[in-house]
């Protein structure tokens, strides 16, 4: 027996399909309005905490208090230990992880058999990425300070930190070699050339500002970051420069000169010394970040 569709049931089955549309029409106008709504909270706060660090600590800022050791009095002090000291952990970072992140990077992504241990090893790492980064500098603090003897010195503080972004330089090396069109590997191999050297001459040079984003990033993380170098031996006031190739020695980084300027009882601390360094390693890190940005619109631009 056949089945006839009259007029009214197929205006009612009509009616039926677009009411479930209609539904989750409107509960993602409303779930689109909440996320909105929190962005502009977001946005607010960090305004507000903007505008309050500008106003307190703007004043401070001349090229004294960039250049002045830390110092008991407010009016005299300056951050010259913490930004030595930073910028030679940057330096000493940036030469220990990015070569050992691309490394491995390379070696996962095109050199690794897809086998077991291979998959337990990438799933571990995107973990690591994701530890905080108090673990890591507990880690260094018991192996390069107590057990390997090396002291509360600039090299264990860089260790803490090359532990700390190694993972994510390895992730985002991964996936820019990953983003690499295939048909450039296939053709250098088709040619004739080894793996190593399509690799190297080949998929690398196109990679490149995709690893070196994702490395700018890594290292603007670690500028910021207080408490791995404080728990390897990062001290609070030291008047001596940090240099990169006086790794024994103890060091400073300007997070730690904020934590330091903060915890003091005196408001002009508080206040305006702490709220100038926040502002030059806020700067910092935009800077870094732009210059991320530009390389990532640059790649992409290329692809």
């Amino acid at each position: 027996m056949s089945v006839l569709s009259t007029p009214q049931s197929v205006a009612e089955g009509a009616v039926g399909s677009l009411a479930a549309p209609r539904g989750r029409s409107v509960r993602e106008r409303a779930f689109e309005a909440v996320l909105f709504v929190m962005t502009v909270l977001a946005l607010v706060v960090l305004v507000v905490l903007l505008v309050d660090i500008l106003r307190d600590g703007a004043g401070r800022l001349s090229l004294d208090f960039l250049t002045s050791y830390s110092s008991r009095n407010a009016e005299e002090t300056g951050i010259r230990t913490g930004i030595t000291g930073t910028l030679s952990l940057m330096a000493l970072v940036a030469l220990f992880a990015f070569p050992l992140g691309v490394a491995a990077a390379i070696y996962l992504e095109v050199f690794a058999p897809d086998n077991r241990f291979t998959r337990f090893m990438q799933v571990n790492i995107a973990n690591l990425a994701g530890v905080p980064s108090v673990v890591y500098g507990l880690l260094a603090s018991a192996m390069f300070v107590y057990i390997l003897g090396w002291g509360r010195v600039l090299l264990s503080g860089v260790m803490a930190l090359t532990l700390l972004i190694l993972p994510v330089i390895i992730v985002a090396s991964r996936e820019a070699i990953r983003a690499v069109p295939p048909s450039i590997m296939n053709g250098a191999l088709a040619l004739g050339a080894t793996p190593w050297q399509a690799t190297y001459k080949q998929v690398l040079p196109v990679a490149m500002p995709g690893v070196f984003t994702g490395t700018i990033l890594a290292l603007s993380r670690a500028v910021g970051e207080t408490a791995p170098i404080l728990v390897a031996g990062a001290v609070f006031s030291r008047r001596a420069d940090n240099v990169p190739w006086r790794v024994f020695e103890p060091f400073g980084a300007v997070p730690i000169q904020i934590y330091d300027f903060v915890k003091r009882p005196q408001e002009a601390f508080q206040n305006d010394a702490a709220a100038a360094a926040i502002i030059i390693l806020l700067s910092v890190l935009l800077l870094m970040n732009a210059t991320a940005i530009t390389l990532r619109n640059r790649y992409r631009q290329k692809l």
